[in-house]
């Protein structure tokens, strides 16, 4: 059998995360949103307790943070300005940490994003939240094609079952392995877990 090899490796691109005291911590739709209801997600509790202990490293080596939310509108499990759509505790942005608001899975899409970590002079992000084979893998694929290096931390990261085109469910696990997967064979070196970071 052929050893398999990813486009990163074909490319050239290395494997190796950059330090976390060299990069900007993202982190992508941290809300309650995902934490009951209709979005609850698998493994929703510890991906934000591994979400928290990055965080708390972040702020300790002093490296700039950004912290996402999604705005779907009033009335939606993503209205930031009721409980369900807020940031949620374990990771509530500090004072002076920025909090960036989009539309779209690509944190990029619409946003100051891009203008923010280019003005700080940012070339390697560290991205974590949910969900991982949606706004995770969008942000991701979005930096990658904006000439940044994300690292994605797995543990930090959830998701939840959805229907395959078979008609069967293809469960959360599965899922989050292949967006996994997928991100790290092209647009992203994936770690994972948070001690996996230097």
């Amino acid at each position: 059998m052929t050893e398999l090899s990813t486009l990163r490796q074909v490319a050239g691109l290395g494997s190796a995360p950059a330090p976390l005291a060299e990069s900007a911590l993202v982190l992508i739709d941290c809300q309650n949103t995902y934490r009951t209801g209709i979005m609850k997600l698998a493994g929703v509790e510890e991906a934000l307790a591994r979400a928290a202990e990055l965080l708390a490293r972040a702020r300790s080596l002093h490296v700039p943070v950004v912290h996402i939310m999604h705005d779907a509108g009033p009335g939606s499990p993503y209205d930031i300005r009721a409980e369900i759509g807020r940031i949620a505790d374990p990771v509530v942005p500090a004072p002076g940490e920025p909090v960036v608001v989009k539309n779209y899975p690509n944190a990029f899409v619409a946003t100051d994003l891009d203008a923010r970590l280019k003005e700080a002079g940012i070339t390697d992000l560290v991205l974590a939240g949910f969900m991982t084979h949606m706004c995770v893998n969008s942000t991701a694929r979005g930096a990658f094609n904006l000439g940044y290096r994300p690292t994605v931390v797995a543990s930090a990261t959830a998701t939840r079952d959805l229907p395959s085109i078979s008609g069967r469910i293809l469960s959360a696990k599965a899922l989050h392995e292949a967006s996994l997967a997928g991100m790290a064979d092209l647009f992203a070196i994936v770690v994972p877990d948070v001690a996996d970071l230097k």
